[in-house]
């Protein structure tokens, strides 16, 4: 085993404090350099320690979590984990668009086994930091098109660990072929994928909406798996419809990537586009052999951009990926896919 990863926690709270502390250093692969009780305080301890990862409280005196990840991801790039409490989930959206790698939801009731989950949901995304790059931001993922009547191109899209920024970055750049319609399957408490949706709509052309069962997928139409159940796309006598079951004790992910590539795979055949962003885990890798099986299209994201590689890295470890690109790369080649597609009527 290597060094410990070193982490400071920033909380207002002593009891808050104490107990991150408690829980980290359960592991012996984490050590808590210190804390900090505000942003003000936490800045300055950022800079003189130089810790790996921090974890953050959003609501603070003096200097509060928003303002404190601009002025650190200016001053000194650096892992940020969100914990929050779901009252404040609108807020959470806001922190990962400054740079916060990613968040945890702190459990309404501080009950044994919920310190357990949050103990260990808690060292497993710092411990994913080792893999981020310092100031390591997202790109696009554009395409749509067409296909015939009023089927639109669908693109699937997985992510994990540091996705949502990614999936924000993806839509932007898809903005200029506001006819596709983008099934994401993000790893996501379901307190949290409404108000992550509720944000996605408000930046572009596309209406984004947390999905439901029996949606009909429509062009211009971003659907955010609900989180805690599965996002399946499904071909009911000639439409298509969403399918959001709830997970069997088998599944390991709830989103599951695997079985959204897979559902996409079986309706659409050799028109599906699936594309892996970053993540922790293997979700993706079965599904993506799927739509390749099928001749659809799939494509992962590369390590450069990357800010958790394990995803796309799986997924490409399949062989079963077509395309292995940058994020800014991956939007300029689909637009021109969906071109290509629309020219020969989107075959």
């Amino acid at each position: 085993m290597g060094r410990p990863l070193t982490v400071l926690v920033i909380d207002d709270s002593a009891t808050n404090r104490r107990t991150l502390t408690t829980l980290l250093e359960s592991s012996q692969e984490v050590m808590v350099l210190d804390w900090a009780q505000d942003g003000e305080e936490g800045l300055k301890k950022v800079l003189d320690l130089k810790p790996d990862v921090v974890t953050l409280d959003l609501e603070m005196p003096r200097l509060g979590g928003h303002t404190f990840l601009r002025l650190l991801m200016r001053a000194a790039p650096t892992p940020v984990i969100v914990i929050s409490s779901y009252a404040h989930r609108s807020d959470v959206g806001k922190a990962l668009e400054l740079g916060a790698f990613d968040f945890i939801a702190k459990p309404p009731q501080v009950t044994p086994a919920a310190l357990e989950h949050l103990r260990r949901e808690l060292i497993d995304k710092v411990l994913a930091a080792r893999h981020v790059k310092a100031g390591g931001r997202h790109g696009a993922a554009p395409r749509g098109v067409v296909l015939s009547g009023d089927v639109p191109q669908i693109i699937a899209v997985g992510a994990s660990t540091g996705g949502p920024p990614a999936v924000q970055r993806l839509l932007e750049g898809l903005a200029t072929e506001p006819t596709v319609s983008v099934l994401v399957g993000q790893h996501m408490p379901s307190q949290f994928t409404k108000a992550f949706a509720e944000r996605l709509d408000r930046i572009g052309p596309f209406t984004v909406r947390e999905a439901c069962e029996g949606d009909m997928v429509k062009p211009g139409h971003v659907y955010i798996a609900p989180g805690g159940r599965h996002l399946l796309l499904s071909d009911r006598t000639g439409r298509l419809e969403l399918r959001t079951p709830s997970p069997v004790p088998a599944d390991k992910y709830a989103p599951s990537v695997d079985r959204l590539f897979e559902s996409a795979a079986d309706v659409l055949g050799p028109r599906a586009v699936a594309v892996v962003l970053t993540g922790m885990g293997a979700d993706g890798a079965q599904g993506v052999r799927a739509v390749r099986r099928e001749g659809g299209e799939t494509w992962a994201e590369s390590e450069d951009t990357a800010v958790v590689y394990g995803m796309p890295k799986e997924a490409i470890a399949t062989g079963a990926v077509s395309r292995v690109l940058a994020l800014d790369a991956i939007g300029t080649e689909l637009a021109a896919l969906v071109r290509r597609r629309r020219q020969s009527g989107g075959q």
